[in-house]
């Protein structure tokens, strides 16, 4: 068994606040303790994963620059893909259909749910995200790409916001909750004695279930939608070709395929952000 496994970061054990999450520099002070955190319940993941068969495991780097995990630190055997630049599939770049199943570690909830630590659209500058006209986030995304390959998205570790997202959305998904959220920053959370053992089940689980649980595969032609928290950033977005412009701060597109759609919104994000750069 092949399985591909996409990491975020926000969704960790014991982590609750960007100023841990973010990079390596004096603005996030915590960094190091976050990766390890990272690397902690991606381990557990893959560990789960070859309890329950697996021979082939791929981790995906899915955070911010996405060189988080400490490759020293992973287990043997895992092919780790790291750095950004070329990759047209996101935080699920490097997936195929020769994948058997996926699993989402670390993810956060979609932009605006109540109690989701953490909780973002896709990328700087977004406020909300739509796929086919409901609101989506990361989870959505890239269960799609997957999808989009036959590929199952088998289990999803997230905070409890995130596991509810996950379950509403993918049917017979298992799941684990590192933690539950009481505000954007504030959470209660698990010991990490907890949440290994906790995702490791939830990672056998799942890829044992693997054949009992449909790929995601939104309806096409696929038609996404993004709100931006300026005008300026839709404002430099809004010149690509095949852009909607609804409003002020909202644009759409629609392409035939999900991959189609989804390598487009990686253009908007990176238009936008040329928008956010040109107020400074």
């Amino acid at each position: 068994m092949k399985v591909f496994i996409s990491v975020d970061i926000e969704g960790c054990t014991g982590l609750v606040s960007f100023s841990q999450c973010g990079a390596p520099d004096s603005m996030h002070y915590d960094y190091p303790f976050a990766r390890r955190m990272m690397t902690h319940d991606v381990n557990a993941a893959v560990k789960g994963a070859k309890a329950a068969g697996a021979t082939t495991v791929v981790v995906k780097d899915g955070h911010a620059y996405c060189k988080n995990l400490l490759i020293d630190e992973l287990e043997s055997g895992v092919e780790l893909i790291s750095g950004i630049g070329g990759g047209k599939d996101g935080m699920v770049n490097g997936i195929d259909g020769s994948f058997d199943a996926a699993m989402l570690v670390g993810y956060h909830a979609m932009a605006g749910t109540t109690g989701g630590i953490m909780e973002h659209a896709l990328a700087g500058g977004l406020h909300r995200f739509w796929i086919n006209g409901a609101l989506a986030g990361e989870i959505a995304a890239s269960a799609a790409v997957a999808g989009a390959y036959g590929v199952p998205l088998v289990m999803v570790s997230s905070d409890d916001a995130g596991v509810l997202e996950a379950r509403e959305l993918l049917t017979g998904v298992a799941s684990f909750a590192t933690k539950s959220g009481h505000h954007k920053y504030m959470g209660k959370l698990l010991h990490p004695e907890v949440t290994g053992p906790g995702i490791f089940e939830a990672a056998k689980d799942g890829c044992a279930r693997r054949k009992e649980i449909a790929a995601y595969v939104p309806k096409t032609p696929v038609n996404m939608k993004i709100e931006f928290h300026k005008v300026e950033e839709a404002d430099m977005a809004a010149t690509l070709e095949g852009i909607n412009r609804i409003d002020g701060y909202t644009l759409e597109w629609t392409r035939k395929t999900f991959l189609e759609a989804h390598s487009f919104a990686y253009n908007v994000f990176a238009m936008a952000s040329r928008g956010r750069a040109s107020s400074t």
